[in-house]
């Protein structure tokens, strides 16, 4: 668990699947992804979350508030084979509409990212996002992330089967 002054990012749980699953079933929330995910897809996701987790020791993160309140998440993913980008870790965040606005995805990110240059010698970390995802490369800049414009990317079928396109 990765705890800061206002917020606990830990491994996730059973019990944690209703929650991870209205989050992505809100439609502005999946502005980004074109579409809400279905049960089912939320489901898989956080299964593979879960997988990583088992199999790396690291992955997103549940993100809750000190009363244990869900939020969303946080965390790393490892970037898959093939990619455009090549090799390394991916930080991404995802937060319940009623949390944005208030830090939390920068302070989530900030600790994930100190944790995976002090505990797991990551010094390499990625993230991406559309060219219109003002949000996500605000979250970027202030945890001191540098865009690179020419590796921006549409998402043609959401994040299920999606398309890498770049400009």
């Amino acid at each position: 668990m990765i705890e800061t002054a206002r917020l606990r990012l830990r491994p996730w749980t059973d019990d944690d699947a209703p929650a991870f699953a209205a989050l992505h079933a809100d439609p502005e929330v999946m502005w980004d992804a074109h579409r809400p995910l279905t049960r089912a897809e939320s489901d898989a996701k956080l299964a593979r979350y879960r997988q990583v987790f088992d199999a790396r020791g690291f992955s997103r993160f549940a993100m809750t508030d000190r009363d244990g309140e869900f939020l969303g998440y946080v965390g790393l993913l490892p970037i898959p084979a093939g990619h455009v980008l090549g090799e390394g870790v991916e930080i991404g965040w995802r937060l319940r509409r009623a949390a944005w606005g208030f830090g939390y995805a920068s302070e989530g990110a900030r600790a994930v990212l100190d944790d995976a240059r002090s505990a797991h010698g990551r010094a390499g970390v990625f993230s991406y996002t559309a060219p219109d995802n003002l949000r996500s490369q605000a979250v970027m800049a202030r945890i001191g992330l540098v865009r690179a414009s020419d590796l921006d990317f549409t998402a043609t079928d959401g994040w299920v089967g999606w398309v890498w396109r770049t400009p």
